[in-house]
């Protein structure tokens, strides 16, 4: 008990006279120890490093994840320790919808195919982006958060026992100016070259510290690599699923007939072989106002009553109308009978 009285009394002493001897620094009533010029550029760098450090990884976080409120939820889930649980991203949300409305619109129309091809391309596209997010978490984010939360952390711990050193020593300094008795002056010179000693310690302790964030920047650079080279495979991954999807859809064209809007699509080498091929059998079957099969070549929706929807593959019986335009024919699949556009149409022997 008695050691513990002293103790504590100890520690308030020194408490005391570094608070009286930063209070009478800050009013330029005591003498201040300056730290050496190349332990205040390490500690200037040290700062400087923990400040862009924090900014990219927040600015990281945004453009992994930009919707502030699952960044505060999984904040949370992080600060309790527990698992976040697995969500759709806005790719795979919007993937989803589109395979849905394909399947509403039915598998086998053009609208419909089309919309189902692109909600897998979306769904795609949403799995990459998880992959290039949990990427940059592992390699990127995590050993940028280990500086803040470890080493700088530490650099900071020391930091502030060199400054408390720093105080003690200049606090000696002032007690030996002052004393006046030989046994004094003799106990201040004893108390100011402990000071100095272990002032001198930490500060060799702090800046090997510090310049250890040249090792961290080392680090960092690494991290940003594999940053640069997820983002790289990340789009080149999207760039092939689109390039994909556009093969897969063709070219669109869109014109006008009657008021109404047309959506074909275009294969440019089966379209100008079947013009040149049909030809001769359109105007022989126009001549004859007979009846001919036709193989469908895409998918059509009518825009109208008066036309007839087509699925691909499919024959069906076609025949020409007086006074109908050229580019369509009158097509007939059992009881069901509409205009049809020849361009979609192979006739057959």
């Amino acid at each position: 008990m008695e050691f513990n009285v002293r103790r504590l009394a100890a520690d308030a002493g020194t408490f005391l006279s570094r608070a009286v001897q930063f209070t009478e620094e800050k009013f330029g009533q005591a003498e201040k120890t300056e730290l050496d010029a190349h332990l205040e550029t390490l500690l200037s760098r040290a700062e400087s490093t923990k400040h862009w450090t924090e900014k990219i990884m927040k600015q990281t976080e945004v453009l992994l994840q930009p919707n502030p409120n699952v960044r505060v939820e999984e904040f949370l889930y992080e600060m309790l320790d527990k698992k976040v649980p697995m969500r759709a991203n806005n790719h795979e949300l919007l993937g989803e919808c589109m395979i849905d409305s394909g399947h509403e619109f039915g598998p086998g129309t053009a609208h419909g195919s089309a919309l189902i091809k692109c909600g897998e391309t979306e769904k795609l596209l949403g799995s990459a982006e998880k992959e290039l997010i949990q990427s940059s978490a592992i390699n990127f984010l995590t050993p940028f958060r280990n500086f803040i939360e470890g080493d700088f952390k530490t650099i900071l711990k020391e930091r502030k026992l060199l400054q408390n050193k720093r105080l003690d020593l200049d606090a000696a300094k002032n007690r030996l100016k002052k004393a006046r008795v030989a046994d004094a002056r003799s106990a201040a010179e004893t108390e100011l070259r402990i000071a100095q000693s272990e002032f001198d310690r930490q500060a060799e302790i702090t800046r090997l510290l510090l310049e250890g964030i040249s090792s961290t920047h080392a680090h960092h650079l690494r991290c940003l690599n594999d940053f640069v080279d997820a983002q790289a495979a990340y789009y080149a991954q999207c760039y092939r699923y689109m390039v994909n999807l556009q093969k897969q859809l063709g070219r669109l064209a869109h014109f006008y007939i009657s008021g109404h809007l047309f959506v074909i699509f275009i294969f440019p080498s089966t379209f100008s072989n079947n013009n040149q091929q049909a030809s001769p059998a359109l105007n022989e079957l126009r001549s004859t106002s007979g009846t001919r099969k036709a193989r469908v070549l895409y998918d059509y929706d009518a825009a109208s009553s008066s036309e007839l929807s087509l699925l691909a593959d499919e024959v069906i019986t076609v025949s020409s109308v007086p006074g109908m335009d050229t580019d369509w024919l009158m097509g007939q699949r059992g009881n069901q009978k509409g205009k049809v556009p020849f361009t979609y149409l192979e006739l057959l022997n």
